[in-house]
């Protein structure tokens, strides 16, 4: 399926890596750029990019392990820094010199995060969907990132299930196991009513085909653990640099200035959520994962509750923090809820701007 309307495809040296990155709206706009999540691309913006008013210059990136971005492995204990440092070596590599509004889609949300808490005078907005916590994905127990076991057991690159790694490498694009790729877009990345049409998701199925697979990449490596429930994250790859072990942007209730903040939410998340689905102590709790040591010692992560604390802090420090949980959406509200987020989205970037 070809790009949409007015949406073009660009590569770009910067002085990290050779990335790809769709734009939209004319060269001298107000900067927007846009972050993906895990086992996606830049294309999963491009419905966001043919609404844009034409102010904005619109650029969704595909970042390392990801889409047809130059395959350099994630350095896991950066946290997301590695997607940050190479966003801003694009926005650098443009030639772009004013801030930049961001834009995080959950994996993404943390990298943005990071982006700004390195340089926050040169973002001018941060627009978080669904983003992981601050405290990262899995093994912390309450709204302060309390780990649960000093080694992070329970996350990182060994709690995905094989089954769908193998689907995923072998480009499985049936609809016979819920393990296969696109049955978990269905089930994950928007709500249970919402389906892309078929050539839509025809196009975004091979957009998630273009990730990455081993060690470096997705799902990553990981370690043994004398914790529950027996392995702890690596230091490479994308899970486990989403690890609280290394992912942790609360510190951006420090920075100065402080960009405006934009936080949408779907209410029927599955995926960033108090109970997660993906979340390895939730997954004990329900008896999926024998040996469960309990709630005391491994609670289900509050996430939502995790992100509302750290943004509340932000705005009590003088930020500005605009957030709405939206009922009935999932983990992709500008999908699922396409034309409200959209408001939502440009209208803060407006009164941002």
């Amino acid at each position: 399926m070809e790009l949409m309307a007015g949406i073009r495809s660009q590569t770009v040296e910067t002085d990290r890596l050779r990335m790809h990155y769709l734009e939209s709206g004319p060269g001298g706009g107000e900067p927007v750029v846009m972050i993906h999540g895990n086992l996606a691309t830049g294309r999963f913006f491009e419905h966001v990019m043919a609404m844009a008013p034409e102010r904005y210059r619109m650029l969704a990136l595909d970042m390392r392990g990801f889409g047809d971005t130059e395959a350099k492995g994630i350095d896991a204990t950066r946290g997301l820094r590695d997607w940050a440092d190479d966003a801003y070596s694009l926005v650098r590599a443009l030639g772009i010199e004013m801030p930049v509004h961001l834009l995080g889609w959950s994996t993404g949300g943390a990298a943005v995060a990071n982006y700004a808490m390195d340089r926050p005078k040169e973002v001018a907005s941060i627009t978080l969907i669904d983003p992981v916590s601050p405290y990262g994905f899995g093994g912390t127990t309450d709204v302060q990132g309390t780990p649960a076991t000093p080694d992070f057991a329970g996350t990182g690159g060994a709690g995905v299930v094989p089954e769908f790694v193998e689907r995923l490498g072998a480009r499985d694009r049936s609809d016979q196991s819920p393990l296969s790729p696109r049955n978990v877009i269905n089930s994950s990345y928007w709500s249970a009513d919402h389906r892309e049409s078929p050539e839509r998701e025809e196009v975004l199925l091979e957009e998630v085909f273009k990730s990455q697979i081993g060690d470096d990449f997705y799902p990553g490596d990981f370690t043994s653990s004398d914790n529950w429930p027996g392995f702890a994250p690596g230091t490479r790859g994308i899970l486990n640099a989403l690890s609280g072990k290394y992912c942790n942007w609360s510190g951006i209730t420090e920075i100065e200035p402080k960009p405006p903040i934009l936080w949408t939410h779907g209410a029927s998340d599955i995926v960033v959520a108090d109970a997660s689905a993906w979340d390895m102590a939730n997954l004990g709790k329900l008896g999926v994962v024998p040996g469960w040591p309990g709630e005391e010692v491994s609670p289900p992560q509050p996430m939502v509750g995790q992100i509302r604390a750290v943004l509340d802090v932000y705005a009590s420090k003088g930020g500005v923090v605009e957030s709405h949980m939206l009922s009935g959406s999932a983990h992709g509200p500008h999908f699922d809820q396409a034309d409200k987020w959209n408001d939502l989205f440009f209208g803060f970037l407006n009164r941002a701007g």
